[in-house]
């Protein structure tokens, strides 16, 4: 049954009214019409739709709508501004790690959380980090480049 949830999104407060099993992307995309978070597998296998969840980097096409209630979400959209990039953003161009675009959405959220935690990490634990995020252009050598950079830039300001 629909029901309204309310949640911070990118640092503003909503509510989405929808059945609360729903999965987070479905609403970001369809619902509030933020589709820098892509749906690829649709299993939380490939990553496309990591976002943050209280700061922590998840799969929104297997986190339900209802397990967002009162908290805050980020998504690519609220991660940086189009005048003023996130440094991860910007080290993503520098570095060219992407081809397509259709996984950036994902590394840059799971590489933003990892730089919070970890905040210069060496190649091993970017890698790590972004196992579980694919990307079928092959751009992973120019990605952990970008991810290194942003941390020796002091990445997540």
């Amino acid at each position: 049954m629909a029901k309204p949830i309310s949640f911070t999104l990118n640092g503003k407060q909503v509510s989405a009214t929808a059945d609360g099993t729903r999965m987070l992307a479905y609403v970001l995309r369809e619902d509030l019409e933020l589709t820098g978070t892509k749906v690829g597998c649709g299993q939380g296998l490939c990553g496309a739709c990591t976002v943050l969840v209280d700061g922590e980097a998840v799969r929104s096409c297997s986190t339900s709508l209802a397990s967002v209630a009162g908290k805050e979400v980020t998504t690519i959209e609220g991660l940086g501004l189009a005048e003023k990039l996130h440094p991860v953003q910007e080290a993503f161009l520098d570095h060219h790690a992407f081809q397509c675009g259709f996984c950036t959405p994902g590394m840059i959220l799971s590489a933003y959380a990892l730089l919070k935690k970890t905040p210069k990490p060496d190649r091993r634990q970017v890698a790590e980090a972004l196992d579980g995020n694919l990307c079928r252009c092959g751009a992973h050598v120019r990605i952990l480049a970008a991810v290194e950079a942003a941390g020796a830039k002091g990445g997540t300001r």
